[in-house]
């Protein structure tokens, strides 16, 4: 099993009040589990690419209802043909195995 699809079955879980983000290590070990994303301090983003507006705009949609599943919710950059997305946990300051759980799932849609 590949480690990007152990992310893909695990849940967004709320980070109890006084959660610290997680250390240089912990995000550079969830970082080696995804596929182009680059990590920018207590962010990652990634962005993706597509043939027209029409998919771009799918994409986004595909996002915002896996956004409302997991209750954690990226910056969206959009444009004609592609769309950044970027996570981090505004409820830490910080980063969250939260972020890289929805960036991994992100990238399944992607794929589909």
């Amino acid at each position: 099993m590949n480690k990007a699809s152990d992310l893909t079955r695990k849940q967004c879980k709320p980070c109890a009040p006084g959660t610290p983000p997680l250390s240089n290590s912990e995000a550079d070990s969830l970082m080696r589990q995804l596929d182009g994303w680059q990590r920018h301090a207590q962010l990652i983003n990634k962005t993706f690419h597509f043939k027209n507006y029409y998919q771009t705009i799918a994409f986004v949609n595909a996002v915002a209802w896996l956004s409302h599943r997991e209750d954690h919710h990226p910056k969206l950059t959009v444009a004609y043909n592609s769309c950044q997305v970027e996570y981090t946990t505004d409820a830490i300051h910080g980063l969250s195995e939260n972020d890289f759980i929805c960036a991994a799932k992100v990238d399944t849609l992607f794929k589909l």
